[in-house]
């Protein structure tokens, strides 16, 4: 009755190509959840013996003491950082100099209230302090108290050693705030204060306030009547020392994560349907038990790969200029550009880390959020798989539990497929973008080609277009040169067409093919997502991958941009500082640079910039204010209105100029990666 599965039977029938669908399996049978994850945050291994869930919080323990790994800087250094992965703390700006300077602020976190970081000589307003948990956690006391044992320099016990005045102040999620502190005079509150003490006297200090989700804490100590003698230089560091930092509530977090290794599959294959079998909880008196109305779910995001690594590394030459090298270099022999207390990056030289890039040619972006069991995984074949686990919760008692997940595959119909789709009447447009008029019925090539390695792999007889609206067949092309040829099949769905060739694409066979159809395009950027199978066999359908599958195209794409007529009369020169955004807060391509130019305005105008996903859904906007008419430069951080960074993969970047009686538009894609 509670379970959220899908149960599949596969035939084993005699067939050698239906015995060929196998089954990838994460959880129960297959691979053991704690031996195959890189990164997780609050997830429990221990509970349910063989699956996990998120870790729920008795209101007793620190839950800071839980994470294993801080990192002390605002912007780790650490390579794959990704926000929300790495809990941080920090003090004052980002945490480099004090750092450097002896300022060991993981010491608050590490459980060991013996251990602590010693006070430093320097002006009280560098005296704030940020806890980042990654994700928002139930909470209702934050606390800190002194090293039970030890002596000041001054003789002074460590543990009468009281901060005599601060005030804590505390964040559910990101806070605009944390992006306009630059220098250790950027002070400001978080969101929500829960306490002001202008004068304390506790050794132990429990803060108490309503339960609330919490991720960010900010602690900063505030001159009191104690901090005159070291004003008037009488002493040499301020007072105050925390042996250890805490935060307890009761429940689970709003959201954790689980992030797998990348995991070999020791072959090629094709993907099918992912699957997962989970059943959904509450913790009722202390006892996790089955309901059927909770207020929690489970997101799960795949992406695949051709290689072991989703990404490309570089450093500087003699030039300034960048060129690839591989991982352990980059690791083991690369130096980090420093970083002074600004944030600011050392210019780069030879020996030191340049950008890291994400491996577009090998592997697929992490798939949106799948929301519901047995629907087809998005992916391209490869012999590699990484999992990405969310779980969610609107409830501090309620959970999902996953007991298994797992992903049909089968051997590759061709090594590989290829395909790219253009206007009918503009094969090859200008920066090999195809762009249409949103609503406007208008004709398509979709040319595609397929490679062979060997004579195991079948090959294919139908093809299948995404259209994303209802298409019309025009005719089949098919040979070197192309001539019209009959299908055997067409079918014309509602967002989709299939058509079956006359004869199969096989190694021995290999012949292009062209399809031609007309549709609507009514989102601003639609991708002809197209996969290839064989209508007489039980295998897996093999996706088609964008590239050079025409000489007489030059789009490499299956995407399709679409505007209002009207769209970039007002708006030209669109351009991004680079392809593919990474906010790893390694300083190289954090922020996107935007760059347009605006025309034939009478006066300044209000301009927007809008984020939306491949499905024409609006994932974030930035107000950039009044401008007029000329070159202008904006930036954008890859978050989205809430602060948080939006899942890796590609987007439609929007600039909207709102004039008097209409909105002018231009858009243009970029990839996000992290």
């Amino acid at each position: 009755m509670y379970k959220w599965s899908i149960l599949i039977a596969l035939a084993l029938s005699t067939a050698p190509a239906a015995a060929q669908i196998s089954l990838w399996k994460m959880g129960g049978q297959g691979l053991a959840w704690s031996q195959n994850d890189s990164s997780e945050v609050f997830i429990d291994f221990q509970t349910f013996p063989g699956s996990i869930a998120p870790t729920y919080f008795d209101g007793e323990e620190n839950i800071l003491s839980q994470l294993p790994f801080w990192s002390p800087f605002k912007f780790p250094t650490d390579l794959g950082y990704e926000d929300g992965l790495i809990p941080r703390v920090w003090r004052a700006a980002n945490g480099f100099y004090w750092f450097t300077a002896g300022t060991l602020t993981t010491q608050w976190v590490d459980g060991d209230s013996s251990s602590y970081s010693p006070p430093v000589a320097r002006g009280i307003n560098s005296e704030w302090y940020t806890f980042d948990v990654g994700v928002p956690v139930p909470a209702n006391v934050v606390g800190f108290y002194t090293p039970p044992h030890g002596f000041r320099a001054d003789g002074t016990l460590l543990r009468d050693d009281i901060f005599k005045a601060f005030e804590v102040s505390i964040a559910e999620e990101f806070d605009p705030v944390l992006n306009l502190e630059n220098n250790d005079n950027d002070y400001h509150r978080l969101e929500t204060l829960i306490a002001d003490v202008p004068l304390n006297f506790d050794a132990n200090v429990q803060l108490e306030f309503p339960k609330q989700y919490v991720r960010f804490i900010r602690l900063r100590r505030n001159p009191s009547i104690d901090d005159k003698a070291f004003a008037s230089g009488q002493a040499n560091v301020q007072q105050g020392t925390i042996g250890e930092f805490e935060l307890k509530g009761e429940g689970v977090p709003k959201r954790v994560f689980y992030l797998s290794k990348i995991i070999s599959l020791g072959r090629t294959v094709n993907f099918g349907r992912l699957f997962w079998d989970a059943t959904p909880m509450r913790m009722v008196k202390g006892v996790p038990t089955p309901v059927d109305d909770t207020q929690a779910r489970l997101r799960i995001s795949v992406r695949s790969g051709r290689d072991d690594d989703p990404n490309v590394y570089h450093e500087f030459t003699d030039t300034g200029a960048e060129r690839t090298v591989s991982r352990a270099r980059f690791e083991k022999e690369l130096k980090q550009p420093d970083q002074t207390t600004q944030g600011q990056i050392q210019e780069g030289k030879p020996g030191l880390r340049a950008s890291i890039i994400y491996d577009q040619d090998n592997w697929t972006f992490w798939s949106f959020p799948i929301a519901e069991s047995g629907q087809p995984a998005p992916l391209e074949r490869g012999n590699h798989i990484q999992v990405r686990l969310t779980f969610e919760s609107s409830s501090f008692f309620d959970f999902v539990r996953l007991d298994s997940l797992w992903i049909e595959t089968a051997p590759p119909l061709a090594s590989q497929v290829i395909g790219e789709v253009a206007r009918f009447d503009e094969p090859t447009p200008d920066g090999g973008l195809t762009e249409v008029y949103l609503g406007e019925m208008t004709d398509f090539t979709y040319d595609m080609r397929a490679q062979f390695d060997g004579a195991s792999q079948p090959g294919f007889d139908t093809i299948r277009i995404r259209t994303g609206s209802r298409p019309q067949f025009k005719r089949l092309e098919m040979g070197q040169p192309l001539q019209v040829i009959e299908p055997t099949e067409v079918t014309e769905a509602e967002s989709e067409l299939v058509v079956r060739l006359p004869q199969s694409i096989t190694r021995s066979r290999n012949e292009p093919v062209r399809l031609v159809f007309g549709t609507e395009v009514f989102i601003f950027a639609n991708t002809f997502a197209g996969e290839v199978f064989d209508a007489n066999e039980e295998s897996l359908p093999q996706q088609i991958e964008a590239g050079n599958a025409s000489d007489e195209v030059n789009t490499n794409s299956l995407r399709v941009l679409g505007g209002a007529q009207d769209a970039g009369a007002p708006i030209e020169n669109l351009a991004f500082s680079s392809k593919v955004l990474t906010p790893n807060g390694d300083g190289a391509n954090d922020v996107l640079a935007i760059s347009y130019t605006l025309f034939r305005l009478p006066g300044p105008v209000p301009v927007a910039l809008n984020i939306y996903d491949l499905r024409g859904i609006r994932v974030g906007d930035l107000e950039l204010g009044m401008q007029g008419a000329g070159p202008q430069t904006v930036h954008w951080d890859g978050r989205d209105a809430s602060g948080e960074l939006l899942v890796p993969g590609l987007y439609v970047m929007e600039i909207a100029l709102k004039a008097e009686f209409k909105t002018f538009r231009h858009q243009q894609p970029l990839g996000l990666a992290y």
